[in-house]
């Protein structure tokens, strides 16, 4: 199996078939995040959904390099979840929370 077709293998075992609707005035926030393993960690939502999310190829994939820093694995685990958002170092690495709650990394 190429690299190509790992990747799209990845892709589709992250992204369920079924795409999440919420109602119009649905507003969804990271409530806690707890690290499973080097680059994957478990997302509670205030809906009471919980996501494993792997930001591994996000972060190989990477060109910058404040980005790819984040390779080093203790500095990847140090996130706190402030105001509804899973953020690393007041905001230096952030992602959308519809993003998160959707495993589109």
């Amino acid at each position: 199996m190429n690299a190509d077709n790992r990747s799209a293998d990845h892709k589709r075992a992250n992204h369920s078939p079924y795409p999440v609707v919420l109602a119009d005035d649905a507003i969804i926030d990271v409530v806690s995040a707890q690290l499973l393993e080097p680059y994957r960690v478990a997302i509670a939502f205030s809906d009471g959904v919980i996501k494993i999310v792997d930001f591994e190829e996000f972060l190989q994939n990477s060109l910058n390099p404040y980005i790819r820093r984040y390779l080093d694995v203790s500095l990847f685990a140090d996130f706190t979840v402030e105001g509804g958002d899973l953020q690393w170092h007041g905001h230096e690495l952030c992602f959308p929370v519809a993003d998160l709650y959707e495993n589109r990394i």
